[in-house]
């Protein structure tokens, strides 16, 4: 009833070969007959792709690059060998819905847009999984260039296309590539949620790395979406997170529009959660500069990286990187000073014997600056307590330095790498030991008071590459406060003659410790030209083991007892 005597159409047909209908079939599409997918039985335009990969996957609407028929409900099947999925448009215009009125000529072009407000009657539905049940990414329709990517968090995805029943016959539909993109490492920790993870030391261990990483969110999200990496060592351990490759883009492809800056921003805390009073760095979409291979380091156990996006995105993240993070015992001996880089002291009241070694934490030879490395141990008695320290180097092991000049032949002069005792005497340091090669032995040092310091000085030019993640100590030691008042006084002489009693006399009224094992030192000075003829007029122990309690004597500048 609506055509009338003026009405006129005709119809032009020609057939052609498969290769010369390129848009539809691509290139060789006698190498790729699955190319358009499998079609399903007892379907009109129901596909399945199996294990796309470049150029082998055309998703397209039904008669392109010609017009889609109407009262359309086409259900395609994607799936990926490896995630994640992507499905994107190279050079073809997306034209579904893009004009609905009769006139191609005067017909306004809508533009491409979401939502089932902006795409009431034909649309492309994309879900991010096997069905229509999987979460919904987004609903398209429109006419020009597709703008961006969709990419998935896996290796499925479910794309339907729906026409109205009744609409022109004016839109071509799509034509869109199915592959993967390649920014997905396996992430050593628990997953919990979409996208919050905790990443701990024993489960790196149990990897045997040394180091784990963690990406940029490289698929779609929603808007207001928070992703957090809870990175925590064990007891006594700091965390090192660091960014190989750090790229700030601008947002390409928002789901919603956000004028403000920092839509999408990158939080480190030096916390186990998001503290805003422990916060090292936020970097931003809009106005920060990416860090690249800078060390961010907690005082803690827990550095917590939060990641938010108020715009979400259908292809990934603005803030692209490449993050690792590893752990460092940083248990120290004694206790720590404060504000320095690795000093500690010992105090006889708190720590009566010990052992002791170079620092455990190697990110403390890791230095940008090339200063030297510099660890004092501060030995500190009291003499109602104790009147001497006595320490014991049990081993050196110190790297040789490749082309260096510099040999260990003047310990305290040379600049190499170097472990020194010495202790304050009279204002100046009066010097007690110097090492700076293996010792074939331990060597035992004793203060002459009621102090003694021990500084390990490692080269700044080579402390990196020598002893950075070394897994071995550089020195290990065993140290002892001794002389205490039961002793009485620390050196005797020089005198014609003279005693030496234990106990101490003057010290009889001292309450004995039964559990304490005491050790005197003595010092017997002689006069110039003059030997010392020494004599034990009586001694009792309470055992014959010398186990229990021995006598030794020590001529000056010997290790072993004569």
């Amino acid at each position: 009833d609506n055509f009338t005597d003026q009405t006129y159409f005709a119809f032009d047909s020609r057939a052609e070969q498969q290769m010369e209908v390129f848009n539809r079939y691509g290139p060789h599409p006698e190498l790729y007959p699955n190319r358009r997918g499998e079609v399903v039985q007892g379907s009109y335009c129901e596909r399945e792709f199996r294990d796309c990969r470049l150029q082998t996957c055309y998703v397209q609407s039904p008669a392109y690059p010609g017009i889609y028929p109407r009262a359309l409900k086409c259900r395609y099947r994607l799936h990926t060998r490896l995630p994640f999925i992507k499905l994107y448009i190279q050079n073809e215009q997306f034209a579904v819905d893009g004009q609905r009125c009769e006139n191609i000529m005067t017909c306004p072009m809508k533009e491409i847009g979401s939502g089932s407000d902006h795409c009431p009657y034909d649309w492309l539905a994309v879900y991010d999984g096997r069905d229509e049940h999987a979460p919904p990414i987004g609903k398209f329709c429109g006419m020009g260039k597709f703008p961006f990517s969709i990419i998935g968090t896996s290796q499925h995805m479910y794309v339907e296309f729906v026409s109205s029943p009744a609409g022109p016959l004016l839109n071509t539909g799509f034509h869109f590539n199915v592959g993967n993109w390649p920014g997905h490492v396996e992430t050593v920790g628990t997953k919990h949620g979409a996208c919050d993870w905790l990443l701990s030391s024993d489960a790196l261990k149990a990897t045997s790395a040394s180091e784990g990483i963690f990406l940029s969110v490289a698929h779609w999200y929603p808007p207001n979406t928070s992703c957090s990496y809870h990175i925590q060592g064990n007891e006594g351990e700091i965390v090192r997170l660091y960014f190989p490759s750090f790229r700030i883009n601008r947002i390409e492809a928002p789901i919603i529009r956000h004028e403000e800056d920092c839509a999408e921003s990158l939080t480190i805390y030096d916390a186990n959660h998001p503290d805003p009073a422990r916060i090292i760095k936020t970097f931003c979409d809009t106005f920060s500069r990416p860090m690249e291979k800078i060390d961010f380091v907690s005082t803690g156990r827990s550095l917590y990286v939060k990641f938010l996006s108020k715009t979400g995105s259908y292809s990934g993240s603005s803030l692209y990187y490449w993050a690792h993070y590893d752990f460092f015992n940083n248990s120290r001996y004694g206790d720590v000073v404060q504000n320095t880089l690795c000093d500690e002291v010992f105090y006889a009241w708190k720590y009566s014997k010990g052992q002791l070694g170079s620092p455990r934490n190697t990110l403390i030879y890791k230095r940008a600056s090339g200063s030297d490395v510099r660890c004092q141990y501060k030995f500190v008695t009291d003499r109602r307590l104790f009147s001497r320290v006595v320490v014991e180097v049990t081993s050196v092991t110190f790297k040789e330095v490749p082309y260096s000049m510099n040999a260990c032949t003047r310990c305290h002069e040379e600049r190499v790498d170097k472990l020194i005792l010495w202790e304050e005497k009279d204002k100046n340091q009066n010097r007690l030991a110097c090492f700076c090669d293996n010792i074939p032995r331990p060597v035992r040092v004793i203060s002459s008071g009621d102090q003694m310091n021990l500084e390990l000085i490692i080269q700044g030019q080579h402390a990196t590459t020598s002893y950075f993640k070394n897994p071995h100590t550089l020195f290990e030691a065993n140290y002892e406060f001794a002389h205490g008042p039961i002793c009485g006084p620390i050196s005797l002489g020089p005198s014609p003659d003279g005693e030496l009693v234990f106990p101490y006399k003057n010290a009889l009224g001292i309450q004995l410790n039964e559990n304490r094992r005491e050790k005197c030192i003595w010092e017997l000075k002689v006069a110039a030209q003059r030997d010392l003829w020494l004599h034990l007029d009586k001694a009792r122990f309470a055992d014959r083991s010398c186990e229990h309690g021995r006598i030794e004597v020590y001529l000056a500048g010997r290790l072993e007892p004569r």
